[in-house]
């Protein structure tokens, strides 16, 4: 192997790369990446996370060592219905689980109309319920967005035990209206449940067990309190109207990112740059996209902060390119579209290294330390950097370069000719008026 050739390649103050003469291997390649990717999301399929379906999210520390199977069956026995049960892969000792069902902590319409019925709530005219002891009536009953919290308001005060002297209902027996008196319905354990929240307008706070306190009181039951912690690490639920909205706003926001990046290329350079920088981010998002499918990694919001941080980092690489480009198409005048190309990425090829490695550098230890979040955030990161360097170089810059001779090249030999014919003459009348 002759060293000294491999010395004189990586010297690229002495010549040019010759990016553009293997183009069309590296775009065969990314077609057929492109295509994979496209295949993967259809099947097996993106697969999206709370914030974007909808659901509840338990995320648990078990005391001992336990099967994905054992926790799943508890689930189901609690009541949930196909409950995805996913071995966090932050710390694998720690026996940390996360818990997905798709059922949410909201109410039904038939709930709410059985918990109005037990709290003995007036009718819509004002009537007072003749069927219910004249200290437990309620004239206005609240439910919270996430279900877990019923607000009622008492006819007369609500207090603790009644004496001679006060005579008021006792909060215990507020409590029996709701225990074991409405189906799917359980109030959570505690001294304070029911609270009096205002006692100047008779105002009790019921506080019911949500689908996080079902899906642990279910571990318990079925695994053992010696196994199931009292409480789980995290518990979140977010409901599929607000889980559609989200996604919606997700495709908005990158749909828009583009849009805004193209007019600035646009304007700020040429028409003819713009599709290749275009192209090249969609490139990236889709490639991005699809390593999250293979890996089997889940998208979520943070997620697509990544896909957004992506665009940007491709785009700003791809930029300095182009403004490399437009500074030498007026220094080589004698030179062609790609040999222009291939000397501006030559020239910028040193400072993308450093930037690049600069920045995977310190995202690389995110990919193995940190939550399943964060790791997630941190993979999407480094692969979308590698392919905007990638596409920077052989996807924007030969589209560009397309376009130049499909569009713009007439125009150019044009004006070429034109010069060529100005020198021409020139030339011939200052050899005419020269003396003899």
């Amino acid at each position: 192997m002759n060293l000294s050739k491999i010395r004189e390649w990586f010297d690229w103050e002495k010549h040019d790369l010759d990016f553009m003469g293997t183009r069309r291997y590296f775009i065969g390649v990314s077609v057929i990446v492109c295509a994979l990717c496209f295949v993967v999301l259809w099947k097996p399929g993106l697969r999206l996370g709370t914030d974007f379906v909808g659901g509840t999210e338990v995320e648990v520390s078990f005391k001992q060592p336990l099967d994905p199977n054992q926790i799943r069956e508890a689930v189901e026995k609690a009541g949930f219905h196909s409950p995805e049960v996913v071995k966090d892969r932050t710390d694998e000792s720690a026996n940390r689980f996360l818990i997905r069902v798709q059922e949410v902590s909201t109410l039904t319409d038939e709930q709410k109309t059985h918990l109005q019925n037990a709290l003995c709530m007036a009718s819509d005219d004002g009537t007072p319920r003749a069927d219910c002891p004249e200290g437990l009536r309620t004239v206005e009953v609240k439910f919270s967005p996430g279900g877990d919290k019923v607000m009622a308001r008492y006819e007369k005060e609500v207090c603790g035990t009644p004496t001679p002297d006060v005579q008021c209902p006792a909060r215990e027996d507020v409590a029996k209206q709701l225990v074991g008196k409405v189906p799917g319905i359980q109030m959570r354990p505690g001294p304070n449940n029911p609270l009096v929240s205002n006692p100047r307008n008779n105002s009790v706070e019921f506080r019911l067990q949500g689908k996080a306190d079902q899906i642990m009181a279910g571990l318990v039951s079925e695994l053992g309190a010696d196994k199931v912690p009292t409480t789980p690490d995290r518990a979140e639920w977010i409901g599929p109207k607000a889980g559609k909205q989200l996604r919606d706003a997700a495709i908005i926001s990158i749909s828009l990112s583009l849009l805004i990046i193209m007019l600035y290329i646009t304007f700020r350079f040429d028409i003819r740059f713009a599709p290749g920088g275009i192209v090249a981010l969609m490139h990236d998002v889709l490639i991005a996209v699809g390593a999250m499918v293979v890996t089997q990694r889940e998208m979520t919001l943070s997620g697509v902060a990544a896909l957004l941080t992506v665009v940007g980092f491709s785009m700003n690489d791809t930029v300095v390119i182009y403004d490399r480009i437009r500074e030498n198409l007026g220094k080589y005048r004698h030179m062609t579209f790609p040999q222009l190309i291939n000397r501006s990425v030559t020239e910028t090829l040193s400072r993308t290294f450093r930037t690049s490695t600069t920045a995977m550098a310190a995202i690389v230890p995110f990919m193995f330390y940190g939550t399943q979040v964060i790791k997630d955030f941190a993979f999407a990161m480094f692969v979308g950097m590698v392919a905007g360097i990638y596409s920077t170089i052989f996807i924007a810059s030969p589209i560009t370069d397309w376009l130049d001779r499909k569009f713009f090249g007439r125009k150019l030999s044009k004006r070429r000719r034109v010069r060529r014919k100005k020198k021409e003459a020139t030339a011939s009348q200052s050899g005419a008026e020269a003396p003899a």
